[in-house]
């Protein structure tokens, strides 16, 4: 069966490595601001480029003001949407926040990442 090649594999690639990294080092039971410190160093040490907390503009319909604003945890190599998460389980409400991010930053790949369960989970999204 053929690979699929996914888009910016290489990056995603580097970023759930990183975050391996940080949950084998620090487990589970922290809260997301310390892995999000963590991560910031593992990804720097993998030679990525990134902006943390970036504050997004919500517009809605054809109103020219915002109607609030939303920080994404990273936007990694301008490419790269990351949502981190320290919670027991991911669920589809964390999904589609995480999506609305993606459609908010207009960035067509995302990971959601949670480091609050006994073992590291992540899934990828896709606009």
């Amino acid at each position: 069966m053929a690979e699929v090649e996914l888009k910016y594999r290489d990056i995603t690639e580097k970023i759930i490595g990183a975050s391996f990294e940080v949950h084998k080092f620090l487990g589970n039971g922290f809260q997301e601001v310390i892995y999000q410190r963590a991560l910031a160093y593992e990804m720097r040490k993998a030679g990525l480029d990134f902006a943390r907390e970036i504050e997004q503009d919500i517009f809605y319909k054809e109103l020219e003001e915002p109607i609030g604003t939303r920080r994404a945890d990273f936007v990694v190599e301008g490419k790269v949407l990351v949502e981190l998460k320290a919670i027991i389980q991911l669920e589809d409400v964390h999904m589609a926040q995480a999506l609305n991010y993606l459609k908010a930053y207009k960035i067509a790949v995302g990971l959601l990442i949670n480091f609050g369960s006994k073992s590291l989970t992540f899934k990828r999204l896709v606009l």
